[in-house]
């Protein structure tokens, strides 16, 4: 959504001077203001140790995807702030996926994800997404339950934050609480002097907020008297009235914004004040009123969004320009502008395990889809969060908002939203700020994508201004020679680099008869320039409490029925284990078992075992960081998660397993920095008796030589640059009575899940799952983006 700039000269034309204050003031907001925000899709609301968290995630600059940042930073947290997993993600026209996979053993609690860009931390950090995620363990010794005391605040908010003698001033009364808030609550106005008397009374809107209107005189006090239906009461002030300023009355429709402004026993009325509108951080409109005049009425179109939804601020600024009233209101509460998804076909069935698929148009101007399909289970339980309120509201505001999605459904109460925007704040800047020519120091600048500074030593000194090769080599891709000269200060810069599998970088240098030398003494660091930042701040309260858990505790169903699929889904890993394992029985004597024998000893001989010799095959490990990330994906059961340090602990069905290296029990950072040149064997060992679930590596002995087709770089000359995570491919489950293990109840939650969805000249888009057992209807959500940045958002109940 480009922004356009509205003038309006109210009652006269001005000549043209130099810039006022205002002025320098609007120009330093258009140089220095840009800012992102972050929307969290993930697959489930809830999740149990074990699980896995897929997620995708939207960027934005304003209203509009953002193009500032190809970098998001999305970290897992728990509620001792402890770091738990990270991701660094790449994104595409501000969009990018990803998932975490939950350790087994979790403990139950909140835990918290948070979001942000590189260039996000220039800002405050409050508006970095926290997203809060419950995550459930049925062993665990503590058990997360809802809080059942509501520990509440109100506050008041006059209209365009002035109270005046005899102008009726509309309120907005705001509830507030670090659990949760009462369902419904009433108030009455009342003047101190006669408090037994009500002035005027109001209902909430919903939890969050309520609206009164009153006509207050000089020299009166007043106060809301606010009770919840368990009994609960405050009592608060209403502002001072005020016995001269300007009242704010503003209205939206779906034909612009309207305002009206009433000056109060002001010297020149209202002459010389101005009208300041922003969006996005930007002017879109202005008006300066010339005339003497007490009163002023004026239409904002919708033109100044091109027709789209946002937050407009009002700025109200006196003939000093000094800032006297504001207001935020909504553009079109009433008429979003969301597009819906184009289905031309669909072959559902509700029967167990049932394949069913849903056809998008090909014609559609909508390219990319994000698609999240689960089981309807008929709660209807609300949506608390959607892309829609992340856009339009709290990505924009750091105030806590119940259930925030509910001012953007069909038939929302507009009014609702309106005093929620009455009693907001715009923090994104200080007009006050911004007047005294105060403007954010950018440290962290919107760089594309990921860069690194390459320092090559020779013989323990610094290269400068010297010419040097450093071989790369990308993943399993053939190494390239790449020839650079160092600054004067002996780096070499890697910019802009996109990779999401790793990058060796060798060094070489050339000998004064211009031969290429051998690699002794020489030794390359790569640092990155791209990082993440530490959270300094504090995660959001919760509705949730943790307590002892009760001998005979009940799992909620929901919960039980993901505890059911995990299991489910061990049950398959196990049969594909066994089957792989069958494999290895009865085979002839070969080289890999002499090996075997020979680096053996008998307590780590197994029957379950996976083995794989490097001396006398060819595993291609070059082109890994190490070992362990060789590993991944090569062994059924085996998995990996990150730990603090960023290596791969191995895990045996859900078991974090043991790690030897000859034998003798290790940790994973020293064989993560083990070459893979200097590996003879690696043993995965299931069920091992002695030793249980354990990885052994071996290293070589004697005469031994790696079988390889490729030359090794020796480990002081090699840096590995990991680059962005690539997301894990969501399984497409198909369980029938054919499957190697029968199972007997499938229970999945989520039955689909594609962040990249296209819409192609060869394969138009279609969406298709297996059904679970249960699941007569299904909950289908879709999110996609035209060329323009028009927003479809469409969920659907499939039947």
């Amino acid at each position: 959504m480009k922004n356009i700039f509205f003038l309006l000269l109210i009652s006269s034309v001005q000549p043209l001077l130099s810039q006022t204050k205002l002025e320098k003031a609007i120009t330093n907001l258009e140089d220095h203001y840009e800012q992102e925000k972050v929307y969290l899709l993930t697959d489930k609301l809830q999740y149990v140790a074990g699980d896995q968290i897929w997620f995708k995630s939207f960027v934005f600059d304003g209203y509009n995807r953002s193009a500032l940042s190809t970098t998001l930073f999305v970290e897992l947290y728990n509620s001792d702030k402890k770091l738990i997993d990270w991701k660094t993600i790449l994104l595409t026209n501000g969009e990018g996926s990803g998932d975490f996979k939950l350790k087994e053993n979790l403990p139950e609690q909140i835990y918290f994800v948070r979001a942000y860009t590189p260039y996000m931390t220039n800002f405050n950090e409050d508006f970095q997404i926290v997203k809060t995620i419950p995550i459930y363990n049925p062993n665990a010794t503590e058990t997360l339950e809802l809080a059942k005391n509501s520990n509440w605040s109100a506050k008041v908010f006059p209209e365009g934050g002035t109270f005046i003698n005899g102008m009726a001033t509309k309120f907005a009364v705001r509830l507030s609480s670090d659990t949760s808030l009462p369902e419904s609550w009433t108030g009455k106005i009342v003047d101190t002097q006669n408090p037994n008397v009500s002035i005027t009374t109001f209902t909430s809107f919903d939890k969050n907020v309520a609206s009164f209107k009153i006509t207050p005189a000089l020299g009166k006090k007043y106060q809301a008297i606010i009770q919840d239906k368990a009994g609960k009461s405050q009592t608060i002030d209403l502002p001072p009235v005020a016995d001269s300023g300007v009242n704010v009355e503003v209205s939206s429709s779906k034909d612009g914004i309207k305002y009206s402004l009433k000056g109060v026993n002001l010297k020149q009325q209202l002459q010389n004040y101005k009208i300041v509108g922003t969006l996005n951080n930007h002017l879109v409109y202005k008006a300066n009123i010339s005339k003497l005049t007490n009163d002023v009425s004026s239409l904002i179109p919708t033109k100044i969004s091109n027709g789209n939804n946002g937050v407009l601020q009002l700025a109200i600024f006196d003939d000093q320009e000094n800032l006297v009233a504001k207001r935020l209101c909504f553009i079109k509460p009433n008429n979003l502008k969301i597009e819906k998804a184009e289905i031309i076909g669909q072959n559902l069935k509700p029967t167990p395990r049932s394949f069913n698929s849903v056809d998008l148009s090909p014609e559609s101007v909508f390219k990319n889809y994000t698609v999240l399909v689960s089981e309807d289970d008929g709660s209807n339980n609300p949506e608390e969060e959607n892309i829609l309120s992340s856009l339009w509201l709290t990505g924009d505001f750091t105030s806590k908002i119940d259930t925030p999605a509910q001012y953007f459904y069909t038939n929302a109460n507009s009014e609702a939203l309106d005093a929620l925007l009455i009693s907001e704040n715009w923090k994104r800047f200080d007009w006050n700020a911004l007047l005294s020519g105060t403007s954010p120091t950018i440290t962290s600048n919107a760089q594309k994508f990921l860069s690194y500074r390459v320092k090559p030593i020779k013989n323990n000194a610094l290269l400068i201004n010297t010419n040097v090769n450093l071989v790369l080599k990308l993943g399993k891709n053939d190494p390239t020679i790449n020839p650079f000269k160092t600054d004067q200060n002996g780096y070499i810069y890697l910019n802009n680099l996109s990779n999401d599998e790793p990058l060796h970088v060798s060094l070489f240098v050339n000998s004064d008869n211009n031969k290429e030398s051998n690699t002794d003494n020489l030794f390359v660091t790569v640092e990155p320039l791209v990082n993440p930042t530490e959270f300094k701040g504090s995660f959001p309260s919760t509705k949730y409490k943790l307590v002892k858990t009760a001998e005979n505790k009940k799992v909620s169903p929901a919960i039980s029925r993901a505890i059911n699929a995990q299991k489910n889904s061990k049950k398959t890993e196990n049969a594909d284990v066994q089957i792989e394992e069958v494999k290895l029985v009865g085979k002839k004597q070969d080289p890999k078992e002499e090996l075997n024998k020979q680096l053996s000893s008998g307590m780590f001989s197994s029957m379950n075992s996976t083995i794989f010799d490097f001396v006398n095959e060819d595993q291609n490990a070059a082109g890994s960081n190490n070992i362990l990330d060789w590993l991944q994906g090569r062994v059924a059961g085996l998995t990996f998660q990150r730990d603090n340090s960023g290596v791969n602990v191995p895990y045996i069905r859900g078991s974090q397993a043991k790690l030897y290296l000859d034998e003798v029990l290790t940790d994973p950072s020293m064989i993560a920095s083990l070459p893979t040149s200097n590996i003879a064997m690696v043993k995965i060992i299931k069920d091992g008796g002695l030793i249980d679930n354990a990885v052994a590596i071996y290293t070589m002995k004697g005469n031994m030589k790696p079988k390889s087709n490729e030359k090794q770089a020796p480990n002081t000359n090699l840096s590995v640059i990991k680059g962005y995570d690539k997301p894990s491919e969501f399984p497409i489950e198909m369980l029938d009575d054919d499957a190697p293990t029968k199972i007997e109840n499938d229970t999945r939650e989520t039955l689909y899940w594609n962040p990249n969805l296209f819409d192609s000249d060869y394969v138009p888009p279609r969406i298709k799952f297996y059904n679970n057992d249960s699941a007569k209807q299904f909950k289908m959500l879709i999110i996609s983006f035209d060329e323009d940045d028009n927003l479809l958002y469409d969920k659907k109940i499939l039947k």
